[in-house]
């Protein structure tokens, strides 16, 4: 996309409305298989779903991440996130992310694939990275979740550093830790809407 309007530089600089996001009753978390039972059906019944993991930070030389912690898949109007630990929502969360003909878009996926595949033995299908494919002559690397809201929507999308650099492996998830995690997999999903119906023929 070669006319992005916001830069890194002027988006920090701009003075733009809050991107809404979900709330917390727009948000599942998968950890019973009821749950993952209802979460297969909706997220498989769309053409594509918003797609990000958590992990726990590193902070420790030569550590070894354990992660993903934390799966976030989305649809139009909710989502649903799986805590890796538990395991029970490990059958249905491959079963969507293997699904050839669904389409998984998020930002930032360069180690989601293999990092899938070596804890949980899930080979992502049919993934698209916005970070990519959003590149145009102003941005030299990757385009990242808060400049696509910008230029798409007139918005602010706000990511707080504290909340995405805390403990995804915690059993309990806090409040803003469910908002950041379930907004990730959902811009994703809206910036693809709009990336899409641009591509398609006029």
């Amino acid at each position: 996309m070669s006319d992005v309007t916001f830069s890194r530089a002027s988006l920090a600089a701009a003075e733009l409305p809050v991107f809404p996001g979900l709330g917390l009753n727009d948000i599942c978390l998968v950890n019973s298989e009821r749950l993952a039972d209802a979460a297969l059906a909706a997220l498989l019944a769309g053409d594509a779903i918003g797609f990000d993991s958590e992990s726990k930070p590193t902070f420790l030389k030569g550590e070894a991440s354990t992660g993903p912690h934390l799966v976030q898949l989305a649809t139009d109007e909710r989502a649903y996130l799986f805590p890796v630990g538990r395991g029970v929502a490990h059958p249905a969360l491959k079963t969507i992310l293997e699904a050839p003909a669904l389409i998984k878009v998020g930002f930032g996926l360069g180690n989601d694939r293999s990092a899938l595949h070596a804890r949980l033995g899930i080979t992502l299908a049919n993934v698209l990275d916005l970070g990519e494919m959003l590149r145009g002559p102003g941005h030299r690397g990757t385009v990242g979740a808060k400049v696509a809201v910008a230029h798409y929507f007139g918005q602010k999308f706000q990511k707080s550093k504290k909340v995405g650099t805390s403990n995804w492996a915690n059993p309990q998830l806090n409040e803003r830790q469910l908002l950041y995690a379930a907004n990730d997999a959902y811009v994703a999903l809206k910036i693809y809407r709009l990336w899409a119906r641009d591509q398609a023929p006029r």
